[in-house]
C-alpha cells in the first residue's frame, strides 16, 4: 500500500477551497473522473447500506436549467462535472436484503450466516426508526459521500464546490429524479479554477486547533 506524506495531505486541504468560478474549457480527464466516480463508490456507510444515487448531469442544456434554480451560480453549468447528491425515496428492507446479497456475491459468505447482521439492520432502521428518521439518516450518510468527494478530488489537484444553494424540489423535475425515486440532497461541482476567481488567493479562514478539537 502506498500512502502520501501528513505535509502532502495538509498542503491539497489547505489548497481547496469552494471554487466559484470554473473555467469551461478545462475538463477533468476522463481517468480522473473515473477514479472520483469509484471514489464516490467507496465512501463509508452506516451499515455499509448506501442510501444515496450519484446523478452526474453531463447535458450541457439540463444543466443552464439548473442555473437559475441554484441561485443563479454559474459553477453548476460551467464545471467540468456536475454530481446531484440523491437519496432512495423508498429506501426500504428490500434494500437492505439486496446489500445482503451483495456481500454474499462479494465475499462468498453464505447467506444464513449474515441473518443476524440483516435482522440488526432491519431492527434498528425499520422496527427503530419511522420514514422521516430514515430520511436523516440517509441524508447523513449523503454528506459523508460529499465530504469524501471532496478531499478526493483535493488530493487530485482538482477543484471543488459543495452547492447547498439550490432548490431540490425543481432539480428532481428538470432531472426527472421523482420518476427514477430520487430526492436531490446536495450538489457538487468538480473542474478547475478560472484565473478570474479572486476567492482562489484568498487566505483560508478556520478556527485554531485548540478552539474546535477537544481532547479527554
Amino acid at each position: 500500500m502506498s500512502t502520501i506524506t501528513a505535509p502532502q495531505l495538509l498542503e491539497q486541504l489547505q489548497w481547496r477551497y469552494a471554487t466559484k468560478q470554473f473555467d469551461p474549457a478545462q475538463k477533468i480527464s476522463p481517468s480522473d473522473w473515473a477514479a472520483l466516480e469509484e471514489s464516490l463508490v467507496l465512501t463509508a456507510s452506516s451499515f455499509g447500506l448506501q442510501p444515496w444515487k450519484f446523478v452526474v448531469v453531463t447535458d450541457p442544456a439540463q444543466r443552464e436549467k439548473l442555473v437559475p434554480v441554484s441561485w443563479n451560480q454559474r459553477q453548476v453549468a460551467d464545471a467540468s462535472h456536475l454530481v446531484v447528491f440523491a437519496l432512495k425515496k423508498n429506501f426500504s428492507e428490500a434494500d437492505v436484503a439486496a446489500y445482503i446479497n451483495r456481500i454474499v456475491e462479494v465475499r462468498g459468505i453464505p447467506a444464513a450466516a449474515l441473518a443476524q447482521y440483516n435482522d440488526m439492520m432491519i431492527g434498528s432502521l425499520f422496527k427503530g426508526r419511522d420514514a422521516a428518521a430514515r430520511k436523516v439518516w440517509a441524508i447523513n450518510q449523503i454528506y459523508i459521500a460529499l465530504g469524501n468527494f471532496l478531499t478526493s478530488a483535493a488530493l487530485l489537484g482538482i477543484d471543488t464546490c459543495p452547492m447547498e444553494g439550490i432548490d431540490p424540489a425543481r432539480y428532481d423535475e428538470i432531472l426527472g429524479l421523482d420518476a427514477l425515486g430520487l430526492a436531490t440532497v446536495v450538489v457538487g461541482v468538480a473542474g478547475y479554477r478560472a484565473a478570474t476567481d479572486k476567492y482562489a488567493s484568498l487566505k483560508k479562514v478556520r478556527f485554531a486547533n485548540p478552539d474546535v478539537i477537544v481532547t479527554l
